[in-house]
Formats: structure tokens, C-alpha cells, sequence
């Protein structure tokens, strides 16, 4: 299985910004709205090759989703841009009963998700937004580890027909996926295989994983790393195979426990294949002011905290 290796560090949002630029010279029906913050979401190449495609909304998200789902009725294919918490809790309702309840194909870009959103604080960084899209019937939810998969991901879901939450976050992680990679929505990826344990992440977890991983090589554990995209709908079929192989599963998303992609596996094994199970996730609380790196070592939401949770559920194998 190949090894990955970090090409340098970029921010998601950065990779979402260059989908959007690719999305502009491909797709003519490809239309982007703002609320405030064009700089933060690395739109402004889209915006100054498609001005008359972008739509300034200001501070007024509930105005940016009703406008995104009339948008669709003329053809177009609206991308909304604002923080995750902003995307989310803030505009529920409009998301609700606007977009989700007719189907309406609007893609619901949400920056700065989590903790390592770092020195803004608890009150902008939601650790509930995964719960909050999931549950919403036909949304897809889609959560991409790096750059060039966030790039990917961005150019991907123009193509897909129906509403779309696609999550990603402010700091620069390893960008290790393949540039030319293609992105197929529902599809589980298999970055390492592995007999002791699987462990399966989504978003800037999934390098925590690797690193995790290779860590437990040197200790005599042989870890299998999935990586999971898109949550909604989640690929049950890809850890059903690994968990028939290992015995046990560790789940790591940057994200509260209850609502998050932990909770869907757990579904999925206790249906059709129960297997122990431990999380790496936030455990119902919210964030604080901080460092990325401070705040995810305090949060248990890496590499180390990864470790001890393989060690753990392996003692709970049958």
C-alpha cells in the first residue's frame, strides 16, 4: 500500500477557493454568493474572472440561503460561502425548509469548522454542524482532509444533482492526496491496509490517522486507515469489509461525539456487524480560544489520542 508523504502544507479553504476558480472556466451555470467574507473564503479569483456571477450578500445569512435556492429554480447552480457555524446553526431553518425540504441544488460551502478554527473562540467554532446537515433528508455531507481533496470535492459537487454541505477549515495541514485525483461522492478511500485495527477518519484527522498508524508500526500494530469524505452517505460497505477483517474499528473526526461520524459507523456495526468501537471526537463541550495545535492536543483530537484508542479497543476484540 503506497505511503504518504505531506507535499507542504496548504489550508482547505485555499483548495475550495481553487475549485471554485476551476468551477468558473468550466461551468457557465456555476453561480457563488458571499456573506462578508470573500478574503477568507479564496474566492476572489473566481470573483474577478465572473463578476457578474457573484453575488455580494453582506452579513444576512438567511437572506444568502433563500436567494441561493431561487437561484436554482433559474438553472443555476449556487455555492454559498460563509464560517461553518454561520452555514449551519445560524441559517437552520432557511437550510430546512428552503433548500432540504424541495431539494433545491444548492451547495452549502461552510469555512472555519471545528476546533482548529483556533483563536476565534467557542462562539465560531461548531463542533455540531455534521449532526445539524446529516439529519437533514437528501442533504449530502461531505468533509475533505486536504487541499487537493478540497479542491477536488468543490468541482465534484457541481456535478451532483440535490443540496450538498461541503466542510472545511481555516489552518494548513499536510496535503498528501493525489492532485489529479478523482473525487466520487459515497466512496471510501483505502490509504493503508492493516490486520490489527481499522481506523477511520474524516477531514484534518485523516493525516493524524496516517501518522497514528505508522506510530503503532514500530509497536507490532498493524493499522488499516480509511478515509471517509463524505459522511452522508456514508460507505458502510468499505468498513463492514475492513471490520471483518481487524475485529475493531477507532472512528476520528473533528467534531462532538453525538451527531458526528462515529455515531454513524456505530449505526452501521451495530446493524450489521457488531464490533468494538472507539472515538476520537470532542466530548459535548465547546471549544475555547487557542492555538490549532493547542486546542486539538487538549481535545484529544490527534495523532496520540489515536494511538491510545487503538491500544485500547484491541483489548476489547473477542
Amino acid at each position: 500500500m503506497k505511503k504518504y508523504t505531506d507535499q507542504g502544507s496548504k489550508d482547505t479553504r485555499s483548495g475550495f477557493g481553487a475549485g471554485m476558480t476551476e468551477l468558473g472556466r468550466r461551468n457557465p451555470r456555476v453561480v457563488a454568493l458571499c456573506a462578508d467574507l470573500v478574503g477568507s473564503l479564496k474566492i476572489q479569483e473566481f470573483i474577478d474572472e465572473n463578476p457578474e456571477r457573484f453575488f455580494q450578500v453582506g452579513i444576512a445569512e438567511a437572506n444568502m440561503m433563500g436567494i441561493a435556492a431561487g437561484l436554482t429554480i433559474g438553472g443555476y447552480i449556487p455555492f454559498t460561502g460563509t464560517f461553518a457555524n454561520f452555514s449551519t446553526g445560524r441559517v437552520y431553518d432557511q437550510i430546512r425548509q428552503s433548500i432540504a425540504y424541495s431539494g433545491k441544488n444548492v451547495k452549502i460551502c461552510a469555512s472555519h469548522a471545528g476546533l482548529t478554527l483556533g483563536e476565534d473562540g467557542a462562539t465560531h467554532q461548531i463542533l455540531e454542524d455534521i449532526g445539524l446537515m446529516k439529519m437533514l433528508p437528501g442533504m449530502t455531507v461531505i468533509n475533505p482532509c486536504d487541499y487537493n481533496q478540497t479542491k477536488a470535492a468543490t468541482i465534484a459537487i457541481a456535478e451532483h444533482k440535490g443540496p450538498v454541505y461541503l466542510r472545511f477549515g481555516r489552518p494548513k495541514v499536510p496535503n498528501f492526496t493525489p492532485e489529479d485525483q478523482e473525487f466520487e461522492i459515497g466512496k471510501a478511500i483505502l490509504l493503508q491496509e492493516g490486520n490489527d485495527v481499522t481506523i477511520v477518519a474524516t477531514g484534518h484527522l485523516v493525516w493524524q490517522a496516517l501518522e497514528a498508524a505508522e506510530n503503532l508500526e514500530s509497536q507490532g500494530v498493524s493499522a488499516e486507515v480509511i478515509n471517509i469524505h463524505t459522511i452522508k452517505p456514508l460507505d458502510a460497505e468499505a468498513i463492514i469489509r475492513s471490520v471483518k477483517k481487524t475485529g475493531c474499528l477507532v472512528s476520528a473526526e473533528e467534531h462532538n461525539y453525538y451527531g458526528g461520524l462515529g455515531e454513524s459507523i456505530a449505526r452501521t456495526l451495530t446493524t450489521h456487524h457488531p464490533t468494538p468501537q472507539e472515538f476520537i471526537a470532542t466530548d459535548d463541550t465547546f471549544g475555547e480560544s487557542g492555538t490549532p495545535e493547542q486546542l486539538m492536543e487538549k481535545y484529544g483530537l490527534n495523532n496520540k489520542a489515536i494511538e491510545q484508542a487503538v491500544l485500547e479497543v484491541i483489548k476489547r476484540k473477542a
